[in-house]
């Protein structure tokens, strides 16, 4: 068997993959575990600096595979051991992984962003989308609510008059809408060359600036305005005269391309405001 989600890890940049061709990418649940197992894998890796993900095939993600409604195990108790009772569950993971890691994650979409496929998108940072992709928060044709991590990545990029629509009514949102709603970045017609162009972009900067940056704005943004200004004096302490940020300035300078360590913390848990 193929693997369900590549990586390939060239000059600090991942490019993963959602890899479930013959199915649109729909999320089993060996699906939901691989891009888990994945993004785990890669928050811990302090060498990359970016992160481009995308769908193998016709589309991005079609959405939760239908096939996990007849598995007698999620069928009978879907929260159960292992997969609920903790947060982010087993469930929430594969979109959420992507919002808690330590470098921007570009999603480049085309096809179909439905489902599980659109809640994992949003988990990203930016997302390019071809003028072709169509998403939809289409739990409710199954007469659920989605439930992997939308409720907080949605609230950072929509109105919540907006959320409720597309959550209440399921419908399908094509690319243009989406980038006047905000559930897109921008339009490209080769959206996954344009992603890997832009992290090769970042990953040429100072990796702790960006971690610190994107930690900056993901835990200041919906709250008090003191904790945020003091939260932005704090990190810019943690950078001001070191190694990479002298390097940043020094290759500036020299017209140069920088040569920078290793951004100093692995995941988010490792940065305090002391």
């Amino acid at each position: 068997m193929s693997e369900l989600v590549t990586v390939e890890i060239k000059d600090y940049v991942a490019d993963v993959r959602l890899n479930r061709a013959e199915k649109m990418n729909a999320l089993s649940i060996p699906m939901f575990e691989e891009i888990t197992r994945v993004g785990k894998e890669l928050a811990h890796n302090k060498e990359i600096r970016a992160i481009v993900l995308s769908g193998e095939g016709r589309g991005f993600c079609a959405g939760l595979d239908l096939a996990n409604f007849t598995d007698a195990d999620f069928s009978t108790d879907p929260f159960g051991p292992g997969r609920g009772g903790f947060y982010p569950n087993f469930f929430q993971l594969p979109g959420y992984v992507w919002k808690k890691m330590p470098v921007p994650v570009i999603c480049a979409l085309h096809g179909a962003a439905y489902g599980g496929g659109f809640q994992i998108a949003m988990g990203a940072d930016i997302r390019i989308a071809h003028p072709s992709t169509k998403l939809s928060v289409m739990e409710i044709k199954w007469g659920l609510i989605p439930d992997m991590s939308t409720s907080q990545t949605l609230r950072d990029l929509v109105r919540v008059d907006v959320a409720k629509e597309l959550t209440f009514t399921g419908r399908v949102v094509e690319s243009e809408e989406a980038l006047h709603l905000g559930l897109v970045t921008s339009i490209d017609e080769n959206p996954r060359d344009a992603a890997l162009k832009m992290a090769a972009s970042i990953a040429k900067r100072n990796p702790n600036a960006i971690t610190y940056g994107k930690y900056l704005f993901d835990n200041t943004w919906h709250g008090d305005e003191y904790e945020g200004l003091k939260a932005e004096e704090r990190l810019q302490a943690k950078i001001l005269k070191t190694p990479n940020q002298i390097e940043a300035v020094m290759s500036e300078m020299e017209g140069r391309a920088a040569n920078y360590a290793a951004r100093d913390v692995a995941t988010f848990d490792d940065i305090t405001l002391d």
